[in-house]
């Protein structure tokens, strides 16, 4: 059984917890005491319905407020398959923490308010979902119940995004209309909105097909960790890591870069044993028939598809600092297993995210600002482009005074 990681993404108060509650309740995948607690804070709020956005809002200040502040990780299977799903903020102030949550899913779940259409928040995330490369994308048009499950309000509302999206890079989008509150095209069809005639969210969540979403041609195994004997005993040697891209068997004739020294794979281990082959995302331990100088930072690929070796750095950085990005500010930089330090060489320009048009030359990016931006750094880092592997063509930026994760690069 595949497993279907989703992202949610959307303006403030769209409905995001409520339709991660309502997806969990209705495939039965909460404990009678979890539903048991959530009724009571309803009541003790006096709502006069049972807020199944608790099921996620976990931190106190999330219920206080009635909004999302850190992503929430929920997991919940089907007969069919299984989920990870991760509720991140709509706030314009949290936008690191939704770019956090996106930047590994299958899937993006836009919402929007059927009352208010597309908001300047609704298009950053949707521009961000394009620019980190979520292969599938669904807008789900929530909140129906309150437009009187109005055809033309959703219309209009498609017809908007679907004018926006042109101008992103999205390979598949399916807009659907719902109700988050009543369960109205969540898990089952709705009655009240017959002119639609396409599939549910949970069934399109089931059936979308993602199998060839992963890259596995190119070869990317970045080191991690060389394992040795406990005891000094015995001659076990392996390279520990998770495989990045491609499909790796034993026979397989390999580099280790940046030496670029040949060598043949000997085995695959795993904590199940030894396996015939391994895909991503899988994480193993890679023997070579050569004693061959390799450790943390190093990469495994085939002779003739490696990735490219180089400090010049040409990338689409979302700023998440306070402080802004500034040409010559100097960070640590960290992609794959490798860390070096970047020196800012120029702010190529900033995008607005709602007309999509480019402010050549800023002087800075400010606080969730998106924009390209050329880097240097102190050693050749083992790049693809971002379009090529979302892994090896990502990165991100670190304050080296405070340790705080400042940006995330998507290398062009």
């Amino acid at each position: 059984m595949d497993i279907l990681r989703i992202a949610t993404a959307g303006s403030v108060d769209d409905g995001k917890s409520t339709l991660i509650g309502r997806l969990l309740y209705d495939s039965k995948s909460i404990f009678s005491d979890q539903l048991e607690a959530v009724e009571r804070t309803s009541q003790q709020r006096g709502d006069e319905y049972t807020d199944l956005a608790l099921l996620t809002d976990g931190l106190r200040a999330e219920r206080e407020q009635g909004i999302t502040i850190d992503v929430a990780y929920r997991y919940f299977s089907t007969p069919r398959r299984k989920f990870i799903i991760a509720d991140t903020p709509g706030h314009i102030q949290y936008t690191r923490n939704m770019v956090t949550g996106a930047s590994t899913a299958d899937l993006a779940v836009i919402l929007v308010d059927a009352r208010k259409g597309l908001q300047e928040q609704s298009r950053r995330h949707a521009t961000i979902v394009s620019m980190l490369r979520v292969p599938h994308v669904v807008l789900a048009i929530n909140k129906m119940d309150l437009v009187d499950w109005s055809e033309d309000v959703y219309e209009e509302i498609r017809t908007a995004f679907v004018d926006f999206a042109a101008r992103l890079d999205f390979t598949d989008v399916t807009v659907i209309p719902l109700s988050a509150l009543t369960g109205d095209n969540v898990v089952k069809r709705s009655e009240h909105m017959d002119w639609y005639h396409g599939a549910s969210l949970m069934h399109h969540l089931e059936n979308v097909y993602i199998a060839s979403d992963r890259n596995l041609i190119d070869i990317r195994f970045p080191v991690q960790y060389v394992i040795r004997p406990q005891n000094g005993k015995g001659d076990y040697r392996g390279l520990a890591g998770q495989l990045l891209g491609g499909v790796l068997r034993p026979g397989d004739d390999v580099l280790v870069l940046p030496s670029g020294l040949p060598t043949r794979v000997k085995a695959i281990d795993t904590p199940a044993g030894e396996v015939d082959e391994a895909f991503p995302p899988m994480s193993v331990v890679v023997r070579l028939e050569d004693e061959i100088d390799a450790s943390r930072g190093d990469m495994i690929a085939r002779p003739n598809n490696q990735p490219e070796a180089t400090q010049d750095i040409d990338a689409m950085i979302c700023w998440m600092d306070g402080a802004p990005l500034t040409v010559g500010a100097k960070y640590a930089i960290k992609h794959t297993t490798r860390s070096a330090r970047a020196l800012v060489k120029e702010i190529r320009y900033e995008l607005d995210v709602n007309t999509l048009s480019r402010n050549l030359a800023p002087t800075s990016l400010g606080l969730n600002a998106i924009g390209r931006v050329a880097l240097r750094t102190t050693q050749p880092l083992l790049t693809d482009p971002y379009r090529r592997n979302r892994l090896t063509g990502s990165f991100i930026l670190i304050d080296e005074a405070s340790n705080a994760t400042v940006g995330a690069g998507f290398i062009a």
